[in-house]
């Protein structure tokens, strides 16, 4: 597993308007081939009426499946263009889809790799985009005298808190880095003044998002 990448938000759209012509592109968050595939169906039958519905994707974590689809535009004119918005975001499973509506003027091979790459990358940007990164849970269990200044403390650090469950004792489930347990479980440790215990998670995801 990587230890950190970026993709997009779950999903989201935007339209343009260039020479008259309506682009509008789609963006999903897809973690295999099959979920790009089924995604690129679901817009195509939405727009079935459209001229184009033209895609691409890139998925898995050494980005080693990469597709691109003209769809009945000039070869190379749209499909690689949005893969290469793609590549140059350094976007992993990713999967978009712009949907064009000719508006009567011709935009020429150069105008249309400019019309689609515009399209990608403008969706891109308002769905939004974070970085992933991957963290180990770390359960911090304390009594509740201890509650207001280790969450204060916590929440001003660099580890976010995943959940607080209020038992018998206060339980706050942490995330932190691989690298960073050991150094985040003796300044806990400080603070509280060795009155808390540890009982490490499973290792997942953690997500904010990022201006690119």
């Amino acid at each position: 597993m990587l230890e950190s990448y970026k993709t997009v938000q779950l999903e989201g759209s935007h339209e343009i308007n260039i020479q008259k012509s309506r682009f509008i592109g789609y963006i999903k968050r897809c973690e295999t081939e099959q979920e790009a595939q089924d995604f690129i169906r679901s817009i195509k039958k939405k727009h079935r009426d459209a001229n184009h519905n033209c895609s691409a994707y890139m998925i898995g974590e050494h980005d080693l499946i990469q597709k691109a689809n003209d769809d009945g535009e000039p070869s190379g004119t749209a499909g690689v263009p949005m893969l290469e918005v793609l590549k140059k975001m350094e976007l992993k499973d990713t999967a978009v889809v712009v949907t064009r509506y000719f508006g009567g003027v011709k935009l020429g091979a150069g105008g249309l790799i400019r019309a689609y790459s515009k399209s990608a990358s403008e969706a891109i940007q308002a769905t939004g985009v974070v970085q992933r990164e991957l963290m180990r849970t770390v359960k911090v269990t304390a009594d509740y005298t201890l509650l207001g200044k280790l969450e204060n403390e916590i929440r001003n650090s660099i580890y976010p808190i995943k959940m607080i469950h209020y038992l018998d004792n206060v339980e706050i489930e942490v995330y932190v880095k691989k690298d960073n347990q050991e150094e985040f479980e003796q300044w806990i440790t400080d603070l509280a003044h060795g009155q808390v215990s540890f009982e490490p998670g499973e290792y997942s995801y953690h997500e904010h998002s990022i201006e690119l």
